[in-house]
């Protein structure tokens, strides 16, 4: 009976603490992008990218929360492209500690380095640069977009596995072209691979009619490879590249066989549910920035459900915590690394049309975790910023 009653009490008391009465409210920073003059314009882009996947996760928080009193919002802070970013940032700490953030890689760090910024929390969604999880990491950020090396170390570990060893590449000269290729570069090496003969794209000519024509003419040179790599992260000229090579070669990189945190294609674990309410949300496919705001939003939400708390201090370091998961719908749950803050996720490896496979790839082992052959690992880290 005693046994009973204590239950009766135990059970009494999480109840009262579960229902816990809390508003969060999610503030999102977002930089308008200038338009690159590409090739094409067959995929503009959206300009509602990642607020949607944004939005989409505050429905599913509000789906969970509503069972114990809690509630959530989105606001969203949008700056032109030549906006003042520290008035507004310094608008939005005055009143929140937490903030998702859509933002270039010196945007994300102005804010970051702030002093009223100093104990707060700050998801960085779309930024991939590297640095951001290496030299350039901040304590007060934690990232749900994949890195670079991330995206890179998938790819590489795919052309392992098919014995594609020798590697070609055609760059850009926009600046993300440049990151890409170089990350490109590293990742070979780390898995000891090499990527030989490089050629940079440099035409201003209108491709779309003459593609057929240039394309091979600008890769007969290119004589020794198994698969041709396409740094084009601008998008300009790398659809038209593949079945224009002058040797009939796989292309992969930005272009044919591509490593995307997320996509359309991607239909296993119940992705292809996700992706139905988010095109009945905003009736567009998910982009990967989208994934990564709708992470960035979840993981909020799944940290707030835990621990009936909405400071930063608290979530940040539960998020950071072994009790932390996060069901991203890539069959694996999704943590955070505690040296760095990057989310932990799998890198799916897509065409336009089907899912080729999914990294990390069968054999790559890790003696804690194997999604830590993706990116740099706490051992290569120059991150110290989490060890202070």
């Amino acid at each position: 009976m005693l046994k009973s009653v204590a239950s009766a009490v135990s059970l009494s008391s999480l109840i009262s603490t579960s229902a816990m009465a809390l508003n969060v409210e999610i503030p999102m920073l977002v930089r308008e992008t200038e338009e690159i003059a590409t090739l094409s314009n067959l995929d503009p882009r959206p300009a509602d990218l990642s607020i949607q996947g944004a939005e989409l996760a505050i429905a599913d928080n509000t789906t969970t929360g509503k069972f114990l009193g809690h509630q959530y919002s989105l606001k969203i802070h949008n700056l032109s492209v030549a906006g003042d970013l520290a008035d507004v940032a310094l608008s939005i700490l005055a009143d929140h500690q937490i903030i998702i953030t859509d933002l270039p890689s010196e945007d994300l760090l102005q804010i970051a380095d702030l002093p009223e910024a100093a104990n707060a929390l700050i998801i960085n969604a779309t930024a991939e640069d590297s640095a951001l999880r290496d030299g350039a990491c901040r304590a007060n950020v934690l990232h749900t977009a994949p890195s670079l090396a991330m995206r890179t170390d998938a790819l590489m570990q795919y052309f392992l596995f098919k014995r594609w060893g020798k590697l070609a590449m055609i760059e850009g000269t926009y600046p993300q072209d440049t990151a890409y290729a170089e990350a490109l570069r590293y990742s070979a090496t780390k898995f000891g691979l090499k990527v030989g003969e490089t050629k940079t794209w440099a035409f201003d000519a209108d491709m779309r009619r003459n593609a057929a024509a240039e394309v091979p003419l600008f890769t007969q040179d290119l004589r020794d490879y198994d698969v041709l790599l396409v740094a084009d992260e601008a998008e300009d000229f790398g659809r038209y590249v593949a079945y224009n090579t002058w040797l009939p070669r796989p292309v992969a990189g930005s272009e044919g066989i591509s490593p995307q945190v997320w996509a359309p294609v991607v239909e296993q674990w119940g992705a292809a549910q996700l992706h139905s309410r988010f095109e009945e949300l905003a009736d567009r496919s998910m982009k990967p920035e989208d994934y990564g705001a709708w992470a960035a939003v979840r993981s909020i939400g799944e940290a707030v459900t835990r621990t009936n708390a909405t400071d930063a201090p608290t979530l940040r370091d539960y998020m950071l915590s072994p009790e932390f998961a996060l069901a991203g719908f890539k069959g694996t749950p999704q943590t955070f690394r505690a040296w760095n803050g990057q989310m932990r996720q799998p890198v799916p490896l897509v065409t336009s049309r089907a899912m080729v496979m999914q990294a990390p790839l069968p054999g790559f082992m890790h003696q804690t975790n194997e999604l830590d052959t993706l990116g740099v690992d706490a051992p290569e880290s120059s991150c110290t910023a989490f060890k202070e």
